[in-house]
């Protein structure tokens, strides 16, 4: 997950340009559908689509997943592991190693 430099780095720019209270959940979460729409256009005509362009959409969709993990006061790590742990759980490797499609168990 982010690093500790990386996590002061967005709250400082956030903080000086008063940014804060635009950060609503809400808003947080609209501009993450939006950046990733733009990360999904760049591979809408090519499976090959430039890896600067990629690397920058990607940011940005991560930057305000941080941004909205701040602002609901949940610690990324936690919540992803406690994620994988439920996926885990419901989509086993006997049941789902090498098939494309979800198996869950029965």
């Amino acid at each position: 997950m982010p690093s500790q430099h990386t996590l002061a780095a967005l709250r400082a720019f956030v903080a000086e340009r008063d940014w804060d209270h635009f950060h609503t959940p809400e808003n947080l979460a609209k501009s993450i559908a939006i950046e990733a729409s733009e990360l999904l256009e760049l591979y809408q005509w090519t499976g090959n689509p430039d890896q600067q362009k990629v690397e920058e959409e990607l940011a940005d969709v991560v930057t305000y997943c941080i941004h909205l993990a701040n602002r609901l006061g949940v610690d990324l790590d936690d919540i992803v592991m406690a994620k994988l742990e439920k996926t885990q759980r419901k989509y086993p490797v006997e049941h789902n190693q090498g098939v494309i499609s979800k198996q869950e168990p029965q």
